[in-house]
């Protein structure tokens, strides 16, 4: 397709050669052969008259041109796949498509896995890419790369449109035989027992549990620290140590590990959830469909940690 002369789909290259600099694989991400891959490139410089790629080495180098091109080929391609999104309805049951979802473990784990299981009957034309929160996730969204992102609210990507998508409170979480679980305790007992925490992303950030906890000035002694949620069960199991779980994670391995929950004995706030979404995405069907689908899987507020 073209306009103004342009070949849009030159930016498309455009965008491959300056994540990868290098023709090869910024040929194998987008489905050329190199030859071809480096003729887009030298229409590239041939249309906006610079290199824009400048060979250095064994590396290729953008010029100033190139950096400032690149934001705004990038909006234009995400502008024109929102268009052709919003341009057809959106039918589940016969859509084929892939969905880019950054999230935690805990969430895939507690939310999507059993998501998934109803969409293979309803949807199944539909696969949901899932990749781990990181700096470069939140990068892949601003990029229109991600459809959804779904974090806690205290960790919010600014500029980026948002919606809750749910609550849930922590509870308590340790091995059936713990001594914590035999009646009603009270905080500075449950601060007694060796904690195990999770450090999440690769800033290895703490978890919201922790800085609810120091804000109203208590400290839990970490005996572990996992690198994600789902770590946390086997660390448990024929230990006295104890750790806050997100209450719909807790229900899940308390079937599967045999492990005791209880409530918390002070009020800590909700954890609430919130799903990003791109600005080109506003008006996908596909995307709201999903967002609706994730929020109606994860139903209402968990407190209970009994039920």
């Amino acid at each position: 397709m073209r306009f103004k002369g342009m070949d849009l789909n030159l930016f498309v290259a455009f965008e491959a050669l300056m994540e990868t600099r290098s023709t090869a694989r910024a040929g194998e991400k987008i489905g050329l052969s190199q030859p071809a891959t480096s003729a887009a490139l030298a229409r590239l410089r041939d249309f906006f008259g610079d290199e824009l790629l400048v060979v250095r080495g064994r590396r290729m180098y953008p010029t100033p041109l190139a950096e400032t091109l690149l934001p705004r080929v990038r909006e234009c391609l995400r502008s024109a796949e929102g268009a052709l999104a919003t341009s057809s309805s959106f039918d589940p049951a016969r859509a084929r498509r892939t969905f880019r979802v950054v999230t935690s473990d805990y969430v895939m784990a507690a939310v999507l896995a059993p998501l998934l299981r109803e969409l293979a009957h309803e949807a199944p034309g539909i696969a949901l890419q899932l990749l781990l929160p990181s700096q470069a996730a939140a990068e892949s969204l601003r990029r229109g790369e991600a459809d959804i992102v779904i974090a806690p609210s205290e960790y919010a990507i600014p500029g980026v449109p948002s919606q809750l998508l749910y609550e849930e409170h922590y509870v308590l979480v340790g091995a059936p035989d713990h001594p914590i679980f035999a009646g009603a305790f009270t905080l500075e007992e449950m601060l007694h027992y060796g904690f195990v925490a999770v450090s999440v992303g690769n800033e290895r950030s703490a978890t919201v549990g922790d800085h609810q906890l120091d804000t109203i000035g208590h400290t839990r002694r970490i005996e572990v620290t996992a690198p994600s949620f789902t770590a946390v069960p086997w660390l448990l199991a024929g230990t006295r140590r104890l750790t806050l779980m997100h209450s719909r994670f807790a229900r899940i391995v308390r079937a599967q590990f045999g492990l005791a929950c209880a409530p918390l004995p002070v009020d800590l706030p909700p954890l609430r959830q919130i799903v990003h979404f791109h600005e080109t995405r506003a008006h996908d069907d596909g995307v709201a469909w999903l967002i609706a689908r994730i929020r109606e899987q994860a139903g209402p507020n968990v407190i209970d940690a009994a039920s």
